[in-house]
């Protein structure tokens, strides 16, 4: 996906033409299936399979989870580095670092995906009692060994309930139980915890500037902490979500009485399986609302401000895309400008009409028959197309015939 990709194209202005259809392609990712940059492109064919006189504008939206490496070393035109590094169930794993260039030299980028994805957790083994984010400590570490001076960690689409400490651990952190003893990894020991040495953290986090893109929304603790709304969704019974709920309710405590820094309710805490408070508080991470950090690489305003209608796209649409997801705050941009947004998923679940209200005028499913989840993860990027151009011959067809629009046949 080069950059020229995010740049509407320059057309020579004609008094007695009317401009054709505009439609803002602004896609998050498809979690454990297609990357934001594949969506984009499988949504551009179906666009221009209904619509072949449109004008398609690019925004390929990058919300810190799967494809937040890659995306923005595209949009850069940087490289990519692989490590090896411990995945979220202790197996040794892939993962990429991203360099940044253009203006953008001298930072890097990595995804926590990368390393503690719920996609490297086996479905038949999932609680997150047991993952951790060990290898993400091991991935800033590389990142630091590269000579970063800055580093980008996106937050989003992990398998684990940490809060950060098997991460910290990586960089020479030691968590100890109340006998001095090192904790075992996983969201589950924390219940255990009783203090952090820190003595031994890598002091190359001191001279590196660290941003970390979360999800403003996500706390630690409370009704809407992080173990309640999303453990499920990563294998927790409901069992399992108290001890995470209290293991993550420990490590607050130990954070406020050590280092004097209250974790609790700190916005974005709660991203990630609380490993934007962990990275806050022990590695000196500043946290930054994922809307903002991708404005800085996609000029999405300006391409909003042109669009007729925005097409964007996530895996499962339901009642917590309205707390602070991307498609969420796309819609409430769009809405301001009066502009229409249309979503695709994969899945529709319970209470995705909120999203009505803040902005997303329509939603669909891109499955189009009953099928198993591997099927359609198979058959995803035809899927893509398939619906997106569908969407686009209904669009037409309330379409003013004054636009000298013509859809395709």
């Amino acid at each position: 996906m080069p950059n020229r990709a995010s740049r509407p194209k320059t057309r020579a202005k004609n008094p007695n033409r009317r401009s054709p259809l505009r439609v803002l392609l602004a896609p998050c990712g498809f979690k454990e299936n297609l990357l934001v940059g594949e969506l984009v492109e499988y949504m551009a064919l179906g666009v221009a399979a209904a619509a072949p006189n449109a004008e398609i504008l690019r925004a390929p939206m990058v919300d810190g989870g799967e494809g937040f490496t890659r995306t923005l070393v595209e949009l850069t035109g940087g490289t990519l580095e692989s490590v090896i590094v411990t995945g979220p169930v202790g197996q040794k794993i892939s993962a990429e670092v991203g360099l940044l260039g253009g203006p953008h030299r001298g930072q890097a980028v990595i995804e926590i995906a990368a390393a503690a994805g719920l996609r490297h957790v086996p479905e038949d083994d999932r609680d997150p009692r047991k993952t951790t984010s060990y290898g993400v400590g091991e991935l800033i570490r590389f990142a630091l060994e590269l000579g970063a001076t800055r580093l980008l960690i996106g937050c989003g689409d992990s398998g684990v309930n940490d809060g950060g400490i098997g991460l910290a651990e990586a960089l020479g952190a030691r968590p100890l139980d109340r006998h001095g003893r090192k904790i075992s990894r996983g969201g589950g020991a924390l219940r255990r915890l009783a203090s952090i040495d820190l003595a031994a953290i890598d002091p190359r986090l001191k001279r590196t500037r660290i941003e970390v893109a979360v999800n403003w929304q996500n706390v630690l603790l409370g009704p809407r902490g992080v173990a309640r709304l999303y453990g499920p969704q990563k294998g927790a019974s409901p069992k399992a979500v108290r001890q995470l709920e209290e293991g993550l309710g420990t490590l607050a405590v130990v954070i406020g009485q050590e280092l004097g820094i209250d974790v609790a309710s700190m916005p974005g805490g709660g991203a990630s399986g609380g490993l934007g408070a962990g990275m806050h508080a022990l590695i000196g991470a500043k946290l930054v609302p994922r809307m903002r950090l991708a404005l800085r690489f996609v000029e999405f305003d300006r391409l909003l401000a042109r669009a007729d209608l925005v097409l964007t796209a996530e895996g499962t649409i339901d009642r917590l895309t309205a707390s602070g997801k991307m498609p969420a705050e796309i819609a409430r941009r769009a809405k301001r400008r009066g502009v229409p947004v249309i979503a695709l998923v994969g899945k529709i679940g319970a209470g995705a009409e909120a999203n009505h209200a803040i902005g997303i005028n329509a939603y669909f499913s891109v499955l189009n028959e009953p099928c198993s989840r591997t099927e359609a993860m198979e058959k995803a990027p035809k899927l893509v197309a398939q619906a997106t151009e569908q969407i686009m011959r209904l669009v037409l067809l309330g379409w003013p015939k004054a636009s000298g629009f013509r859809p395709g046949r």
